[in-house]
């Protein structure tokens, strides 16, 4: 079992939906991101997204394309980013982390290589949002090989003829993509994406988490009700980009997360 399935054995113990939050590595430096990602846990975090910077983030909407610009000017890399987990983890051996990004910085790197420096640093996860389930050979194979989760996407585009081909190497979670569009466009209704939910659980076993346009703590409350859990992403790097303090960045990460507790 990675760290992943642990955390949903455990909250599904607790009787608890999981909040899981997103913020870009390096973002506006490494050292404040790596404050803010230390603090997640102890702000009721289950799951950390960890996003790895890339000049063109197709499916990140302007808060979050923002973030990795401010990354990458900042001299943010992969290596960086794998440093930065390997740091957070010198403290904590129990949170999940799932990297976020895109295939081209990993096909650069080699996956072999990779996949090895990601296993040694720390990482439990990859959700890689530029493969399709056509390219699994490419890299969700062998990360599961390596004993880490590949989590896909699933859309409300994603119809009873796609939606299998999309579950078939998925493990860790499938993370639903509450709207049509990109990340913080819009906010979702719990009433439009219950059915899509329960539609995804009825051809899997495993845990559903929903993200994109969740904001405030009865967003999120309302959306892990309908599902396994919510993610919370552009609302919390929208903070750090105002240079709002560490401790009032991670106190609005408490409310969201005792939202989502809730559901």
């Amino acid at each position: 079992m990675t760290r992943i399935d642990k955390t949903f054995s455990r909250l599904r113990a607790e009787g608890k939906k999981a909040f899981v939050s997103y913020i870009m590595a390096g973002d506006p430096d490494v050292e404040t991101s790596l404050a803010v990602m230390k603090g997640l846990p102890a702000a009721g975090v289950d799951i950390i997204e960890i996003g790895l910077p890339f000049t063109d983030p197709m499916a990140d909407g302007p808060t979050i394309q923002l973030a990795g610009q401010r990354a990458l000017e900042g001299g943010m890399t992969l290596d960086k980013t794998l440093a930065m987990v390997a740091e957070f983890r010198k403290d904590d051996d129990s949170t999940p982390i799932v990297m976020m990004g895109y295939y081209n910085p990993i096909y650069s790197r080699g996956t072999e290589l990779f996949l090895a420096q990601a296993k040694a640093a720390g990482i439990d996860g990859l959700i890689v949002v530029d493969l399709p389930p056509e390219e699994d050979d490419e890299l969700c194979i062998p990360a599961q090989a390596a004993g880490l989760n590949f989590i896909r996407l699933a859309t409300p585009t994603t119809d009873d003829k796609r939606l299998p081909k999309v579950l078939q190497n998925t493990s860790g979670f499938v993370y639903y993509v509450s709207i049509t569009g990109i990340t913080g466009a819009a906010a979702p209704e719990a009433s439009d994406v219950a059915p899509e939910v329960a539609r995804i659980k009825a051809q899997t076993d495993l845990p559903v988490i929903v993200g994109f346009g969740i904001t405030t703590p009865a967003a999120a409350e309302a959306i892990a009700g309908i599902a396994d859990g919510c993610v919370v992403g552009s609302a919390i790097v929208k903070d750090i980009a105002e240079g709002k303090p560490v401790a009032v960045i991670l106190g609005r990460v408490a409310e969201l997360a005792a939202g989502a507790h809730r559901g």
